[in-house]
């Protein structure tokens, strides 16, 4: 029997989309909300699939 491999795609963090991220992960969901609407839509944009890669995004724009 064949195990399904779970991992991200490749280059890509733990979770598929920004959506996901924020469907799977309270400390996330909490982060992007607690932005400002011009932040949050730079987020968006950037689509991170991690913690780590949105804390990136708004580290760039500071």
């Amino acid at each position: 029997m064949d195990r399904l491999d779970s991992s991200p795609a490749p280059g890509r963090g733990q979770h598929l989309c920004l959506t996901d991220l924020l469907d799977q992960d309270t400390t996330s969901y909490e982060f992007f909300y607690a932005q400002p609407e011009s932040v949050r839509q730079k987020i968006r944009t950037a689509d991170p699939s991690s913690f780590e890669e949105m804390q990136q995004v708004v580290s760039t724009l500071a």
